[in-house]
Parts: C-alpha cells; sequence; structure tokens
C-alpha cells in the first residue's frame, strides 16, 4: 500500500516561495500517478496539479499556472511541488495523493491514497 508523506510547509511572506516534498514508500511511485491537493477550512478541497506516473504529462488548475511547478523523482520516491509568488490567497493545507494508473492525470476522478498535509501559511 503506497503511503505518502508531505513536508515543507511553512510560514512565508506574499511573493515568497516554498518547496513542497511529498515522499512515497512501499510500492515503487513509477506505477503512481500523482496529484497534489489544498484545503482551506470551511472550504472544498481542491486539486492544484498532477503529474502522471512518468513524470512527463502534467495538469495544472488556472491559478497554478506559470507559479506552481511539479516534478516527480521515481528514483528517489519523491513529488515536489515548487510554489512561486505566493499571496495570502495560497495559504492551506496541501496533500499530496496517488493513484495507480496509466492514464494521463487529467482524466483522474479520484484518488486511493493520501497524505496527512502540510501547512503553508502566506502572511506578512
Amino acid at each position: 500500500q503506497l503511503q505518502l508523506v508531505e513536508s515543507g510547509g511553512g510560514l512565508v511572506r506574499p511573493g515568497g516561495s516554498l518547496r513542497l516534498t511529498c515522499t512515497a514508500s512501499g510500492p515503487a511511485l513509477d506505477e503512481y500517478a500523482i496529484g497534489w491537493f489544498r484545503q482551506v477550512p470551511g472550504k472544498e478541497r481542491e486539486r492544484v496539479v498532477c503529474i502522471d506516473k512518468r513524470g512527463r504529462s502534467t495538469d495544472y488548475e488556472d491559478y497554478a499556472k506559470g507559479r506552481f511547478t511539479i516534478s516527480k523523482d521515481n528514483a528517489k520516491n519523491m513529488v515536489y511541488l515548487q510554489l512561486n509568488n505566493l499571496s495570502p490567497e495560497d495559504t492551506a493545507v496541501y496533500y499530496c495523493a496517488g493513484k495507480r494508473t496509466d492514464s494521463y492525470c487529467s482524466l483522474i476522478q479520484w484518488y486511493d491514497y493520501w497524505g496527512q498535509g502540510t501547512q503553508v501559511t502566506v502572511s506578512s
């Protein structure tokens, strides 16, 4: 069973950057597509971006395009989310999630494995 652990969250000023890491254990990560999600208390969880199992195809939500970058290192069993030019509206708990699939990650309707999340707070 795939296990996921997020790290790298913290407090950052508006305009700053953070790099989140999703560390996988258990089965080989190269069989899994990974998505990053975020959630603010009282609001629904929303997808940020996903990447296919090979790390070649990605799909970003509009608000993430140009600011956030996902990458996948199957050899290290890690997925990264680089967050740049952060604003207070990006404050949320960020989660990574995995699904064993060959398909484009944009087609994934649900994910089977979830991490516990890491808090990102953007404030001056």
